[in-house]
């Protein structure tokens, strides 16, 4: 059985509600991300889903340097910390560089390793330092270059720095040129994993999002968003204990991965989807 991953006040893992962690890609404006988080907040409420708001203050792995980043660490982690505390719901927030590790914890009740950077010694343990201060969580999203079972290595660095409040999140592996596959028995894998310093499997979450990317497909990464749907229904399925989705109110005018993000209108129903699944499980 795998363990729990603790985010404020959600438990995260087997026999625990299905957590849904969704919001925008990239933090806009404050007043944008309140908006998006109440209708996922509300929606999520009504299904009995534990929600955990999400949104980025850099996304410093772009196709183009000239592509819009956010507003960054000091304005972002303000912005997304003050609208979780009005909804009153955790947040999570993706992080770069050793340095920004600190700072984030202090207000941001999960941190996010990048699927790139999930090897990075110098990021995990400083992510896992900073969490283990501040009462936090570090999720590690797997890279698209390695296998389920390689994911011990970043678990194991994290527990090093006694940082057991751990989940994991994958987000489709890469095959041929451009475009990801998602590998359900690799998640099977995921969910069950083994290897030196890895006292029991963390929680796994799903990315059904990403995982519709289409990598190299021009300046832009292009992507299928029609079946992030199909892809988290699965995942549900397969016994996943969060599933993460970036949405926006019109996906197409988005600052960062308008060609993945789900229309904010549909999200609702589709996790209604998930929550009937998770039940019938």
């Amino acid at each position: 059985m795998s363990r729990l991953c603790r985010v404020k006040n959600i438990e995260i893992g087997a026999g625990r509600p299905l957590a849904v962690i969704a919001g925008p890609c990239v933090i806009e404006s404050r007043e944008m991300g309140l908006a998006i988080g109440r209708t996922l907040r509300d929606a999520c409420r009504e299904l009995g889903l534990a929600y955990i708001f999400k949104a980025s203050f850099d996304k410093a792995n772009r196709s183009s340097i000239a592509s819009p980043r956010g507003p960054g660490l000091e304005t972002g982690v303000e912005w997304i910390a003050s609208i979780a505390a009005e909804l009153g719901v955790p947040c999570t927030t993706d992080i770069h560089e050793p340095s920004q590790a600190e700072p984030a914890a202090r207000r941001i009740d999960l941190l996010q390793i990048p699927a790139f950077l999930c090897r990075q010694t110098d990021l995990l343990v400083a992510a896992g330092r900073a969490a283990a201060t501040h009462g936090r969580a570090v999720n590690v999203k797997k890279g698209q270059f390695l296998s389920p079972g390689e994911m011990s290595g970043p678990v194991r660095k994290l527990t090093e720095t006694s940082c057991h409040n751990v989940m994991l999140t994958e987000r489709g592996t890469f095959f041929g040129y451009g475009r990801l596959v998602n590998d359900f028995l690799g998640l099977g894998d995921l969910m069950e994993l083994k290897g030196k310093g890895v006292e029991a499997p963390p929680p796994v979450c799903f990315d059904c999002t990403h995982s519709t990317q289409l990598p190299g497909a021009g300046e832009q990464t292009g992507g299928r968003p029609d079946r992030a749907p199909l892809l988290a229904r699965a995942a549900v399925a397969a016994g996943v204990h969060a599933v993460f989705i970036e949405c926006h109110p019109e996906p197409a005018k988005a600052l960062s991965d308008a060609s993945t993000m789900l229309p904010l209108a549909g999200v609702p129903a589709l996790l209604k989807q998930l929550a009937a699944i998770r039940a019938a499980g």
